[in-house]
């Protein structure tokens, strides 16, 4: 019965990743066999780290990007998750209101906050009556850049934590009641740990998340003009310019960076279940 499903998985995730390790030591176009492949060793990775303009600028906003997430967006919806398991009225609606952003691609995200941002007849300066270029300033196109983003994170951080709300025993609760604590230390001394396996969800689609931006900055201006990212770079190396081995030698370093949190989170998770 697993067959099917682990031959898709080899296909489609693990033979695309192990190509892509390949073909960073290679120079090739594309175009043509694998005898074409030019074998350059780490020449990719040395011309990505030593020469490349856009890496350094491209991986400090990736990891911006990932601490935004995990220390602004994650805690917002944690906290809404909260506030709406109370069941008061009209927090259905709420739930409904703060969700809908996630049926959304990050693609249509980008052009309703580029909307919202328009320098010239956008919501935000017209409310304040300024007339600042939110995406077009490479000094903050980054910060408007994560405002969206996190519109669809909070709602989708919301909804994960409400259904692990849902799932926890109230007799945990009423015991924390009994014993006289508080609303917050019943929440992060038993409801919270209570929750790990969603916990450890949490941290991975934040990483990733994070990892795999993308749609908004290529709507806004393609990964230029102070919003280079890791992904774009992948794109625009891997596309019309036909330079795949850089390409992959920029996708095995993104590969690693995703890795490294992930890998460390899980390992302390499991270690503590011990």
């Amino acid at each position: 019965m697993i067959g099917l499903p682990v031959l898709i998985e080899l296909v489609l995730v693990w033979f695309p990743a192990v190509a892509s390790i390949g073909l960073s030591f290679g120079s090739w176009n594309g175009v043509g066999g694998v005898d074409k492949i030019k074998w350059v060793g780490a020449t990719n990775f040395e011309n990505v780290v030593q020469v490349d303009p856009n890496f350094w600028p491209a991986l400090q906003h990736n990891l911006i990007w990932l601490v935004f997430l995990a220390v602004i967006a994650t805690p917002l919806g944690i906290l809404l998750a909260v506030l709406l398991d109370r069941e008061f009225a009209g927090s259905r609606l709420l739930q409904s209101i703060f969700f809908m952003p996630v049926m959304f691609s990050l693609a249509l995200i980008g052009v309703i906050w580029q909307l919202v941002f328009s320098p010239e007849q956008g919501l935000i300066n017209g409310a304040f009556g300024t007339s600042v270029d939110w995406f077009g300033d490479p000094s903050i196109n980054i910060w408007a850049a994560l405002v969206a983003a996190s519109w669809k994170h909070i709602g989708y951080i919301m909804i994960l934590y409400l259904a692990g709300l849902k799932g926890v025993d109230p007799s945990l609760r009423e015991a924390a009641a009994l014993d006289g604590a508080t609303a917050s230390q019943t929440f992060f001394r038993v409801v919270f740990p209570a929750m790990r396996p969603i916990n450890v969800v949490v941290v991975v689609i934040t990483v990733i998340e994070a990892l795999r931006a993308f749609d908004i900055v290529w709507i806004i201006n393609k990964g230029t003009n102070g919003l280079q990212l890791l992904s774009t770079m992948i794109v625009t190396n891997s596309g019309a310019a036909g330079r795949v081995g850089y390409a992959s030698a920029l996708a095995v370093i993104l590969l690693v960076v995703a890795l490294v949190p992930i890998v460390s989170y899980l390992s302390q998770a499991f270690k503590e279940n011990r």
